[in-house]
């Protein structure tokens, strides 16, 4: 029972730190106004939250070697709360684009501290508890922008300080159910950051190349959907119809994949993942109208978020006690890095004349190739498993 109730603190928590990293998406327009500044400034406050989310996952890597994880994850509750509060009195764009780099830094530690924790405190179900906690935090991404939405019948500044509020009472009492709490002794082993990260390093690389080449097609495509939708003859308001599909489908697929990933092979599985994401981001750029764009969004969205949590469950489950916490925040920082170039490389070539169906169907192809190779290579006992 006391681990359930740090687990349901934990959702909560998770819930809020992804909100903080995608509210400043749909409050673009509000900055603009608010603070008299152009695209491109209003467009830096959104990726500072996210080179936030990126710069502390090392360090909180080495900080798991000396501090228990769970202390860790109420400090990124701690940062959260009062990150939100600093964004949300922002009176100057500094301001505001320190609060979004602090509000981003707590979403790092988070999850580099938090996933190994769930895993080492659920061994046995590791893919259900990485399901269900991801739902959690996919779930924000459906309701930032009906939230911000909301808020701004009032003041934009509401958003933020419910997630301060919100923040500072899940942590409260996050605090509170840990303490209650039978901590598993099996991260105490992960003592030598760099020995540890060293030492699983064929395990990193192999995850990076099953999942490194999906995730940064992903971040161009989702990031550029609208853009692409609009592009295939749909409105403005249909177009941002389809990314909410997207979005919605992910909440299911973390739930689902996270059970699937605790009874499949984790490699073999993973790599049916990709396939099935290169199949449907192929069948995209074929098809036409809204009811057919609206259906294989629905696919792409769940076939892409079932990723994360096989991914997750992979590392983890894979990996011993004596090096989790520190592959573990080693991987995470190098995804997220691996990631973060998509949509600029993708911007790159649309500015260059190429059609989005053009790209997303070449990428579609290399990562259908690239997946049979590892197939390959998994057949003959090539790939860590």
């Amino acid at each position: 029972m006391a681990r359930a109730r740090l687990f349901a603190s934990l959702c909560g928590l998770v819930f809020l730190l992804n909100l903080a990293r995608i509210i400043f998406a749909p409050l673009l327009d509000v900055f603009i106004g608010e603070f008299a500044i152009g695209e491109a400034t209003a467009g830096l406050i959104v990726t500072l939250a996210w080179v936030g989310s990126a710069s502390l996952r090392l360090p909180t890597g080495w900080l798991l070697t000396k501090v228990p994880r769970h202390s860790v994850v109420i400090g990124s509750g701690v940062i959260l709360a009062v990150a939100s509060g600093i964004t949300a009195t922002a009176m100057t764009v500094p301001q505001l684009m320190a609060g979004a780099f602090l509000m981003g830094i707590a979403s790092g530690v988070y999850f580099v501290a938090a996933n190994p924790l769930l895993s080492e405190l659920y061994p046995a179900r590791i893919g259900r508890v990485m399901g269900i906690h991801g739902a959690s935090s996919q779930t924000a991404a459906v309701v930032a922008a009906p939230f911000v939405a909301l808020t701004l019948v009032i003041d934009w500044r509401l958003s933020l300080w419910t997630i301060a509020v919100g923040a500072a009472v899940i942590t409260a009492y996050t605090w509170f159910a840990a303490r209650g709490t039978d901590m598993p002794r099996a991260g105490r082993a992960d003592r030598d950051f760099v020995a540890g990260a060293l030492s699983e390093w064929r395990l990193v690389v192999t995850a990076l190349i099953i999942v490194g080449a999906a995730s940064f097609i992903w971040q161009g495509l989702f990031n550029f959907y609208e853009l692409y939708m609009q592009s295939k003859g749909l409105s403005d308001r249909a177009a941002g119809a389809m990314l909410t599909i997207v979005f919605a489908a992910g909440v299911p697929a973390f739930y689902f994949s996270g059970d699937l990933a605790d009874r499949f092979p984790h490699v073999p599985y993973l790599l049916g993942i990709v396939g099935a994401f290169a199949a449907s981001l192929l069948a995209l750029t074929l098809v036409e109208g809204l009811v057919a764009l609206a259906a294989i969004s629905g696919i792409v969205g769940f076939v892409i978020h079932a990723m994360f949590p096989a991914t997750d469950t992979y590392l983890l489950d894979t990996l011993p006690d004596s090096t989790r916490g520190s592959t573990y925040a080693v991987f995470s920082s190098a995804w997220m890095l691996t990631q973060a170039l998509g949509s600029y490389v993708l911007g790159l070539f649309i500015e260059r004349g190429y059609s989005y169906d053009s790209v997303f169907a070449s990428a579609a192809l290399f990562l259908g190739t690239t997946v049979v190779v590892l197939v390959l290579l998994e057949r003959t006992g090539r790939l860590p498993s």
